[in-house]
């Protein structure tokens, strides 16, 4: 089994990106699946938890002014940006609440698992995201007022004990595995780690896609131009954000990217109605491709970045 874990650890950029296809070819499965997508959340953060050099972590700790500032970044800069982007764009009134929206959301939860797949920083993107994640519920709700004039239906206080939860149910069964294997067992099967991770990234791109192909079927232009506002926001936010902190080293800087562009829709679907939100909650579905299919298609790029750095280290 760890054999066949590595293997797959190995190959988890390339997995991913098949995933979401797999979700999209097979609506059964992604309907089957979906009651899987609540604990991959928790899943796929309990296993980034056992992969991070805590050693690492504990340095970005240390740097508040930096960890605070890329916080700041990611929940207040973003959407505000984002939202003056777009001040002049003629787009439907519900693709570009979502893009802000979206851009206001803390990062995936699972961007440290990505993070560690292409070689960036996993301990700098563990501290922001989960950070940021447990600031979000008092962030989203007065920038959705203050830039959309939208008043989130759900609590602040609801919304931090769900985010609370999945936090601290993933950092306890992490406690406690690295407990029982110990962290030289977990240092030397490293690899089959990320393995694991890949396999709950794989149920996570497949069960999102439920509903998907059948709106695609039902209204496709709508859904191609929604597709296509995906993939332009996402490596946006991202090349804003690496600009922005390139000053700081470029791994430092693309991990800060890739934290930017790829954020937690999910946790906003809590807050909003399909039936009254349906642009919206398209949008926050149809987003997730290129979350999960970018990361193969700028490998390359992140590779040829990386080279300098890691020649002079």
């Amino acid at each position: 089994m760890l054999r066949l874990l590595s293997l797959l650890g190995g190959k988890g950029v390339p997995l991913l990106f098949v995933g979401v296809f797999i979700g999209l070819l097979l609506p059964g499965l992604a309907n089957l699946l979906r009651p899987l997508l609540a604990p991959s959340v928790v899943l796929l953060l309990l296993f980034s938890l056992l992969r991070v050099d805590w050693q690492q972590v504990g340095t970005y700790l240390r740097r508040p002014l930096l960890t605070g500032g890329l916080v700041a970044w990611m929940l207040l800069a973003s959407p505000v940006l984002t939202w003056a982007a777009l001040a002049g764009v003629p787009l439907p009134s519900g693709l570009e609440t979502a893009v802000i929206l979206m851009a206001a959301a803390p990062p995936i939860l699972g961007a440290t698992a990505i993070a560690l797949l292409l070689g960036l920083d996993g301990a700098l993107t563990l501290v922001v995201g989960l950070i940021s994640t447990l600031l979000a519920p008092v962030t989203i709700p007065p920038l959705s007022l203050w830039l959309l004039g939208l008043d989130l239906a759900i609590g602040t206080g609801e919304l931090m004990l769900r985010l609370g939860g999945v936090v601290l149910l993933a950092l306890l069964g992490a406690l406690a595995i690295r407990a029982w294997l110990g962290s030289a067992w977990l240092r030397r099967n490293g690899v089959a780690l990320d393995g694991m991770i890949v396999v709950i990234m794989l149920l996570f791109a497949v069960a999102i896609m439920d509903g998907v192909t059948e709106t695609l079927l039902a209204q496709p232009a709508q859904v191609l131009l929604w597709l296509l506002a995906a993939f332009l926001a996402n490596p946006a936010l991202q090349a804003i954000t690496m600009l922005a902190f390139w000053g700081f080293g470029r791994r430092l800087a693309m991990s800060a990217g890739l934290l930017a562009g790829n954020c937690n829709m999910g946790l906003l679907l809590a807050t909003l109605s399909p039936d009254e939100n349906f642009d919206v909650v398209l949008f926050f579905a149809i987003a997730q491709l290129p979350m999960f299919m970018l990361p193969a298609m700028m490998r390359p790029l992140y590779r040829r970045l990386l080279a300098p750095q890691q020649a002079s280290t």
